[in-house]
């Protein structure tokens, strides 16, 4: 099986699944926007329902104007290790697609955002960075301060930045900084009809 940093799969995957993982220290280190949009780039290639591509995503780089405006959003227990994050980003999605030309409802519209939200993490993990998800932020205030119109909803915060050492982060966060281990696939997965757990 495929194993990484105390991570093992039960079935063999491609090890990128299991180097992916949301660490909160990061390094500090600057990431260039040709980097950035080679991680968005992969977001782009996600599928969703009738190719509608939901997702839209208000970014900043640290030490930029914008970065305190996402930065203000989030809640101080995320302030509290994303300083050091390289870029912050706001994932949203459209909530209705328009697959005949008629504008209508998207059920998929979060679904289809998550698939993106996946090709980021392991676009980053690719290149040798880290992405950490969080919903650990002012929702109601994201959509007013990004200026975010009627028929979009906010998904999500993510941190992008180099893995750092985490006897830099606050002490309450320090003993979380590993790759955390997973529910088996029996537990989720059935044949024929579901099957609470």
């Amino acid at each position: 099986m495929t194993e990484f940093e105390g991570r093992v799969s039960d079935h063999p995957i491609e090890p990128i699944f299991l180097h992916r993982w949301s660490p909160r220290a990061f390094t500090g280190e600057a990431m260039d926007q040709a980097t950035l949009l080679s991680i968005v780039e992969a977001a782009r290639w996600a599928p969703s329902s009738y190719n509608s591509q939901p997702w839209r995503y208000v970014y900043a780089h640290r030490d930029t104007p914008a970065w305190d405006k996402l930065f203000g959003l989030l809640v101080s227990g995320n302030q509290a290790w994303c300083a050091k994050a390289a870029v912050l980003m706001v994932a949203l999605s459209k909530t209705t697609m328009s697959p005949r030309g008629t504008e209508m409802p998207s059920h998929s519209h979060s679904f289809d955002a998550g698939a993106a939200w996946q090709s980021i993490a392991l676009q980053a993990t690719a290149l040798g960075w880290h992405a950490h998800g969080m919903v650990g932020l002012d929702l109601p205030r994201a959509a007013a301060e990004l200026g975010v119109p009627d028929g979009y909803r906010v998904e999500c915060a993510i941190a992008l930045g180099r893995r750092g050492d985490p006897a830099d982060l606050p002490e309450s966060y320090r003993a979380m900084e590993k790759p955390n281990a997973r529910n088996p696939v029996e537990s989720f997965a059935f044949e024929g009809s579901f099957s609470p757990t």
